[in-house]
């Protein structure tokens, strides 16, 4: 074999050996290199070249987070009702090397311990408390299983009690007292209704009695109001008319008083008013002392006419 065709086959194969040694780590892994068997390093994002036959890649690692949900497993409540949880472990792979030499088969492992930690907190609690606390069932059983996966290089995020599966029997006696309570609380919201129904009746009959009220009490007042103006009115046209008459009358004064009448006519309109008077229904009349004069003065003369007409009858 001719020497160039032996450099080439050592050429060759020295690139094939370079290249499957040059490793390109991606995001989210980490490779766990042995150098002759021991834990030599751990591998991050990026590139990186294997020592032939010396160094070895013992584990990739996904630092994502992962979930691993568990089968249901039986457990005993303090009344002593067995039921089946299946349980959801959220976890995230923290420290590579710790979890490729912590713990064999570490996913197994962390379900015997979930199955284990249920048990010894179930087996405290009774069937109905248990029904009611998941959250503090989830949140005792994610304290537990992080402290003991610490030194495994794995952190508990989050555990989820996917289902409590009680016994048939039990599953329908619940059944049972929840169609009850149902149908309780159907009863009281019939009956809150109906009461809210007939308040909003009385209400509204009520407002309709208040409203008939004001409406009565408005239509009186108006008709007071429209009273009290026809005798306002009234007064004051009756004011108006005795205003009009004694400036009529106080008018006539005053032109009798510029007219400058004679005695004897002042006397004749005395005569004719104490006439008017005595027409009328009086018992009683009060004459003034200028006419109680001049009937003296008529009876006078009366008696002087009659004397002077009988003296010439003596004569004879």
């Amino acid at each position: 074999m001719e020497p160039i065709i032996v450099i080439l086959i050592l050429l060759g194969i020295i690139l094939i050996v370079v290249v499957s040694n040059v490793k390109v780590v991606p995001q989210s892994k980490a490779y766990v290199i042995e150098r002759l068997g021991a834990y030599s390093t751990t591998w991050q994002t990026g590139f990186h070249v294997k020592i032939p036959l010396i160094e070895k890649i013992s584990k990739i690692v996904s630092l994502k987070e992962q979930v691993v949900d568990f089968p249901p497993q039986p457990v005993i409540t303090k009344d002593n009702v067995t039921m089946q949880i299946d349980t959801v472990v959220f976890y995230q792979i923290t420290d590579p090397k710790l979890y490729t030499y912590g713990v064999e088969r570490p996913i197994s492992a962390i379900e015997n311990l979930t199955a284990t930690t249920l048990r010894n907190i179930i087996g405290d609690m009774e069937l109905d408390h248990t029904l009611t606390s998941r959250d503090t069932i989830n949140a005792k059983i994610r304290g537990i299983l992080d402290e003991a996966t610490d030194p495994w290089g794995i952190k508990v995020n989050r555990v989820e009690l996917k289902n409590i599966m009680p016994p048939a029997e039990i599953q329908d006696a619940m059944e049972k007292q929840m169609k009850a309570e149902r149908q309780r609380r159907e009863a009281i919201l019939r009956a809150e209704g109906e009461k809210a129904s007939k308040i909003l009746v009385a209400e509204g009959q009520k407002e309709s009695q208040i409203l008939y009220a004001e409406g009565e009490k408005q239509s009186a007042i108006l008709h007071a109001e429209a009273v009290k103006e026809s005798k306002i009115r009234e007064a004051e046209g009756e004011a108006e008319a005795i205003l009009s008459i004694q400036k009529a009358q106080a008018e006539a004064i005053k032109l009798i008083n510029e007219a400058n009448p004679e005695t004897g006519y002042l006397t004749m309109k005395s005569f004719d008013t104490l006439a008017k008077v005595a027409d009328g229904q009086a018992t009683k009349l009060i004459i003034p002392s200028e006419i109680q004069s001049l009937a003296g003065l008529a009876a006078g003369l009366k008696e002087a006419v009659t004397d002077t007409a009988a003296a010439p009858k003596a004569e004879k």
